[in-house]
């Protein structure tokens, strides 16, 4: 096996996977993906819910064993109070992320991408170009766990972990657990918010079958493993605990920059393309990866590094709005206590629950979030929140 490629990728998430993919579309360029996991698409920390169109947009049509659920109404709770959303017109499935992993990475490999288990990036360090300002003598070393490596352009898609390195403000604790539960309802997502329970964040039901599914809370400075114990303890009735994942999450939007060093890009959850309000990534973060090796690709094929930059700014051109409010919107919850919690859910209409029912937005819980504090009641108590910083939110 060759110990030089174009392009080396650390990470086999979907955001490395789809870049590998796109990388190595016809055009030459070699490509390898390493993954320092036993197993491509484990262990699974992500809910597993998308859009259906989302899917598309990455290139990805599930197989039918991979989708788990079929969502149609998300009931969202607040401490005391709840409604109900039809959320058929969104097209949101739950997936086996295991499974749609696997599917990226079997695109890839068919391209040409060779793809690695159990070998772990150490360090990355640059190499000295024998004709000085020589591009295309640049190369980068690559040092593993199976041996050092050489390549032109080097991808991080590593995940939550690149960024704990710098930055901690952004984190929360996260539990999930897979049970077998009555209480779950196969066709039905459940967010509850609590700010005293999940401050900032909430806890989720996701059904992956009849009576079983992936259920978790998130939220700052709490102990996630008793914090979900209570939300499970809560339905009153029986379960059994079949599989736990504790993550860090990243809910701080975007880092500054996507391109580091010369040749360096980051991408995925390593570049915190994660949704500020949910943590959820598969079609941000596809599209991360998408984005990164078309850019990757233009510029080895011209040989002009400044095309890397395509790739920021285009993931930005079609998310940095949605995430600036998005992040407006976490600062408001992060806020907000649960009486006034209560108050802004006691204060949705049924007109009000029809329209965001109709709004094509996955992210209902996010949709519904903003359609509340758009409301004449929340306006009034989030202008005491944040002042004329709300009319971003609603704009």
């Amino acid at each position: 096996m060759s110990d030089y490629f174009d392009v080396i990728i650390a990470g086999g998430s979907i955001s490395g996977l789809l870049a590998a993919r796109e990388i190595a579309a016809p055009g030459g360029r070699s490509v390898a993906v390493f993954e320092e996991d036993p197993e491509i698409g484990t262990p699974q920390h992500c809910g597993g819910l998308v859009s259906i169109d989302g899917l598309k947009n990455l290139g990805m049509v599930p197989a039918a064993n991979a989708i788990e659920s079929r969502i149609k109404e998300a009931k969202i709770f607040s401490p005391s109070h709840s409604f109900i959303l039809n959320t058929e017109a969104q097209k949101v499935i739950a997936l086996d992320r295991r499974l749609l992993d696997k599917q990226a990475a079997l695109q890839a490999q068919r391209l040409g991408a060779e793809i690695r288990t159990r070998c772990s990036v150490r360090s990355v360090s640059e190499n000295k170009p024998t004709l000085d300002h020589n591009q295309a003598d640049f190369s980068q070393t690559i040092k593993t766990s199976e041996g050092d490596f050489t390549c032109k352009f080097f991808i991080d898609a590593r995940g939550v972990a690149s960024i704990i390195q710098n930055k901690r403000e952004g984190i929360l604790q996260s539990a999930q657990y897979e049970v077998y539960a009555s209480w779950i309802e196969r066709e039905t997502v459940e967010v509850q918010f609590d700010n005293h329970k999940y401050p900032g964040f909430f806890g989720w039901i996701i059904p992956t079958g009849d009576g079983t599914g992936k259920v978790g809370v998130a939220g700052k400075g709490i102990n996630a493993a008793v914090a979900l114990k209570s939300y499970m303890d809560s339905k009153a009735q029986k379960y059994s605990v079949i599989r736990k994942v504790y993550a860090p999450i990243w809910v701080s939007g975007p880092i500054e920059n996507f391109i580091s060093a010369r040749r360096t890009i980051i991408i995925g959850d390593a570049a915190g393309q994660t949704k500020p309000t949910t943590a959820g990534g598969i079609y941000t973060c596809g599209m991360g990866g998408i984005l990164a090796g078309r850019a990757i690709s233009n510029a080895y094929d011209e040989n002009d590094i400044d095309k890397l930059w395509d790739y920021q700014r285009s993931w930005l051109a079609i998310f940095g709005g949605e995430f600036d409010k998005m992040l407006l919107a976490r600062r408001i919850l992060e806020r907000v206590d649960n009486r006034t919690l209560d108050e802004l859910f006691l204060s949705v209409s049924e007109s009000k629950l029809q329209e965001i029912s109709r709004v094509g937005e996955f992210d209902f819980h996010t949709a519904a979030l903003t359609k509340i504090f758009g409301s004449r009641h929340g306006v009034k108590i989030m202008k005491a929140i944040l002042g004329n910083e709300i009319r971003r939110l609603l704009s």
